[in-house]
């Protein structure tokens, strides 16, 4: 047989071990797939609202698609579904695409790991909340968590529990120079009026309503995550503005710390506005900021964002740079006083070295 007698069916093609179908990089579109928010992850499922506020909203359970099983998946996140997505019991839908995000709060391990942890995604509100009192506030993970929203562009809410106990007036020096809502939060004696926020375990708190009202005006309309040590209030809070039954806790008398009762993040409905949602994070004992971009964090000063466009290039704006047009400014005597502690807060924020030792929330 010569060779100009050959063709393609002449030519025996081994069948390949996984499968017959022909190996193509070119992947589905997907394009009949519906959006929804991932409200919580549970050991490979997740949970997502679809068609949200409307007559056909339902809940979903989810599994991922294999080509997305290196990527993380987090409650806030608008992802695209396909299958079952009636949301009917013993159905599970598949989760084949992740939608742009427009922010992510995110940390690693330690300042000098590179490997990205996310918390929760698309949020427009972070409220860090911390305790006046039992537990003792720490600076240090307040600013690595306001370094965090700043790097993500996220807007930061400091709310401070247990304000009857101690003043928190101390403690709050610390940030009167940063673009920082600051909600502060008492509790209220059984018999004085106030929300009586209830855990599943039966434990129970009333607080005071100002704060409440104060809290849900801020973060009303939008999605808003919650992160806190363990025992300064934050599920007790989160009762109390979504109604939900979130398990709460106490201090250990020895320790001074709380224990963890959130176990997952988990995105609650807050309030009656369209689209609102505070996501409830697990108690978070350190957050590293190996991955924070100081220049983002400088987008947030808006003056002094502005003055330090005049700095020479790979200034790292501390008080010994030189030519820092920061420096200039500050010293200037037309400069207005709070200047001075504006660009102070900034230098400590993003001396991250410094607060190493604070990492975690129990630090000293």
């Amino acid at each position: 047989m010569r060779y100009s007698d050959y063709d393609e069916s002449s030519v025996r093609v081994r069948p390949n071990k996984k499968g017959t179908r022909p190996r193509t990089k070119d992947r589905p579109a997907y394009d009949k797939a519906v959006i929804g928010r991932i409200i919580t992850v549970d050991r490979g499922r997740y949970t997502a609202i679809l068609d949200e506020d409307t007559a056909q909203e339902r809940i979903v359970i989810a599994a991922r698609a294999r080509e997305l099983r290196r990527q993380a998946i987090v409650p806030g996140d608008l992802v695209a579904l396909v299958g079952d997505t009636s949301g009917k019991p013993d159905t599970l839908a598949r989760l084949v695409r992740i939608q742009e995000r427009s922010t992510l709060l995110r940390r690693s391990a330690d300042d000098t790991d590179a490997t990205e942890r996310v918390v929760v995604a698309n949020v427009d509100k972070l409220v860090i909340v911390v305790a006046a009192a039992n537990p003792e506030p720490r600076t240090g993970f307040v600013d690595r968590a306001l370094v965090a929203a700043y790097d993500a562009g996220i807007s930061p809410v400091l709310c401070v529990t247990k304000a009857d106990v101690k003043d928190p007036a101390e403690f709050l020096k610390h940030y009167e120079g940063l673009p920082l809502e600051v909600v502060i939060s008492r509790t209220t004696d059984s018999e004085a009026t106030g929300v009586d926020a209830r855990g599943a375990d039966g434990s129970s708190a009333r607080l005071a309503v100002g704060a409440l009202d104060e809290l849900e005006e801020l973060l009303a309309g939008g999605v808003s995550v919650v992160i806190g040590h363990s025992g300064v209030g934050k599920s007790t809070l989160v009762n109390a503005l979504t109604g939900s039954t979130r398990a709460t806790g106490q201090v250990n008398s020895v320790t001074g710390r709380g224990r963890h009762t959130s176990s997952s993040a988990l995105a609650l409905r807050l309030g009656e506005a369209p689209g609102g949602w505070l996501i409830d994070t697990p108690g978070i004992r350190s957050f590293g900021l190996g991955l924070v971009d100081p220049d983002n964090i400088l987008g947030a000063f808006g003056e002094l964002a502005q003055i330090a466009t005049g700095c020479p290039r790979g200034c790292n704006h501390q008080a010994n740079a030189a030519g820092c047009a920061l420096e200039a400014w500050v010293q200037d005597p037309e400069t207005p006083p709070a200047a001075a502690s504006r660009l102070a807060s900034y230098r400590r924020l993003i001396t991250t070295e410094d607060l190493s030792h604070e990492k975690e929330l129990g630090a000293l």
